[in-house]
């Protein structure tokens, strides 16, 4: 996967147009917080299992690698313990909703902080993204993003829901430990 990446961002820096530079970026992305996630895979010891913290630090340092230098991601300590099968999908909606946090919701300049949270609550997951932007409306937006639909397939994958609110302006999956339970 970091070949990959590494390719990706590579052929970015070589693209004409920035159509093509924007894409190729966005693609450099998602593979590089899948292979964040595949590190934190690879680095634990049960065959089944992952630290839900391990992995939300992987995926947010990567990303914030990504990101403007000027765009902070603030984590809260996770707690639990996740399934295997929901790594991958898990790590590309926590990629795009950073993502279009950084890009669309910062209003205060001063502070460019994106909140990231990943907690369980009676047998069930949560994870925001929380910025201090106007939001957005979800039925509205939903046919015009290819992340947004992105994070709904993947939500639906993981029998999860999804829902976004305006005040705050968040963004909040909640899943079981595992796809399907």
């Amino acid at each position: 996967m970091q070949v990959l990446q590494s390719l990706l961002a590579a052929a970015s820096r070589n693209a004409r147009s920035e159509e093509a530079r924007h894409v190729l970026q966005e693609a450099s992305g998602r593979i590089a917080a899948m292979a964040a996630a595949q590190r934190v895979l690879y680095g634990t010891t049960d065959a089944n299992n992952f630290s839900a913290d391990q992995f939300l630090g992987a995926v947010v340092e990567t990303i914030q690698q990504t990101l403007p230098a000027a765009v902070k991601i603030a984590r809260t300590p996770a707690n639990g313990v996740l399934s295997n099968d929901i790594a991958m999908p898990l790590a590309l909606i926590l990629n795009e909703l950073v993502t279009n946090a950084a890009k669309h919701g910062i209003k205060d300049t001063a502070n460019n902080t994106v909140q990231v949270g990943l907690a369980e609550r009676d047998g069930r997951f949560e994870l925001h993204v929380q910025d201090d932007g106007p939001g957005f409306d979800l039925n509205e937006v939903r046919h015009r993003s290819s992340g947004l639909r992105l994070v709904l397939g993947l939500a639906r994958h993981l029998h999860a829901d999804f829902e976004v609110t305006r005040m705050p302006s968040r963004a909040s999956l909640r899943f079981a430990s595992g796809r399907g339970a």
